[in-house]
């Protein structure tokens, strides 16, 4: 049995940032995190399970809307992976029914596939007003046909997350999704606080894109996005210095009563690991200064890594590297039910990132024992 110890200077166990420990690797994967015995290979760095995000619109050229196949998720999924992103939910938008079955059958057909966690559908039940990118034409409310592409995911054991507006669907519906296995979570919606809190009681347990394409606060009407924040449910927030301003970022770290139901998630498009446009229902989106701006000269989806998100996060808003870390990996791992994914035991080491004091990534373990190093930027 091939066996080794690896030490580093710190090591985050997908909970705490660990001193002095080791890891003992048996056959090319972590078996067990131990004080580091005197023989134990020294390496430079954190060590950390790799980043995991629930909302991936694409990646490496690649779109899942138009290319809702099991190739098109394993290719965004390397792109994300050479960033440091080793487990994504690939995201459908909303589009015609045929789109949305089209990427539950490559769901189906990628189970197993290296960094292929589900499927996020994103839409088509949310609000016209709230649409944001999405394309209007195809907002409909929700019917058997999405209820049966759900089902046929969740029977076959198939992580689902549907983003909808809790105004455009009834309280039964949502139920039905939850007692499915579905995660419900709420977005680009123009409800009020009442209205999501008939959701979340409901069985909704997060909302998608923290104040991006929600009803905002104001003094006599929380709106959605002061109903989310004062909830204990998971919310992704984009965290890019475009989406949300850093402030309300701060805000949303201080203010929500559950301090570890807050998760990063990149909304990355094509452009990360790709050229830097592409098209959106047949319309021209382009990469100009940072953001994605679509033919209205709106924001198009983001061109983010969960890299750049948690390096954000430390270097620009102060928040401690275990609690970024918790933010790219531990929390939406716990939101979809997968634990596992914030693990270090079991985990192959093409699968643990290796830090610089900074955040930035420098590789994997694997590269670390073997030589070469991924890069750590969008482009």
């Amino acid at each position: 049995m091939s066996q080794f110890w690896i030490t580093a200077d710190r090591i985050f166990d997908g909970q705490t940032l660990l001193d002095g420990m080791g890891l003992r690797i048996t056959e090319g994967a972590v078996a067990e995190i131990a004080a580091a015995p005197a023989e134990a290979t020294r390496i430079r760095g954190c060590l950390t399970p790799g980043y995991v995000d629930l909302q991936v619109n694409g990646g490496g050229g690649v779109m899942l809307n138009t290319t809702p196949t099991r190739d098109g998720m394993a290719r965004i999924a390397a792109a994300h992976r050479r960033f440091g992103t080793v487990a994504i939910m690939p995201t459908v938008i909303t589009d015609s029914p045929e789109v949305m079955e089209q990427a539950a059958d490559a769901a189906l057909a990628a189970q197993g596939n290296l960094g292929v966690v589900g499927l996020h559908i994103e839409g088509p039940h949310i609000a016209q007003v709230r649409r944001g990118t999405h394309d209007g034409r195809f907002i409909r409310p929700l019917d058997g046909r999405t209820m049966r592409v759900v089902s046929r995911l969740r029977e076959a054991d198939v992580p689902v997350m549907i983003t909808l507006a809790p105004e455009t669907v009834a309280a039964e519906q949502i139920t039905a999704l939850t007692q499915l296995g579905a995660v419900v979570s709420i977005g680009h919606t123009d409800a009020t606080a009442d209205q999501v809190e008939d959701a979340i009681a409901a069985g909704a347990s997060c909302a998608t894109h923290l104040f991006n394409a929600m009803s905002p606060m104001a003094t006599r009407a929380p709106g959605t996005a002061g109903a989310v924040l004062n909830a204990e449910i998971y919310a992704g927030i984009i965290c890019d210095g475009h989406h949300v301003d850093d402030r309300m970022v701060q805000l949303a770290l201080r203010g929500r009563p559950l301090p570890d139901r807050l998760f990063l998630v990149s909304d990355a498009m094509s452009t990360v690991g790709g050229p830097d446009h592409f098209d959106l229902y047949g319309q021209p989106v382009h990469l100009e200064n940072g953001k994605l701006i679509n033919a209205e000269g709106g924001l198009a989806g983001a061109h983010v890594t969960q890299a750049e998100a948690v390096q954000r996060l430390v270097r620009v808003l102060d928040v401690a590297p275990e609690r970024a870390l918790c933010m790219a990996i531990t929390t939406p791992a716990a939101a979809i039910g997968q634990p596992d994914l914030a693990s270090l035991i079991g985990r192959p080491l093409t699968d643990i990132l290796r830090l610089a004091d900074d955040m930035q990534v420098l590789g994997t373990l694997a590269d670390a024992v073997t030589g070469p190093t991924t890069v750590d930027a969008a482009e």
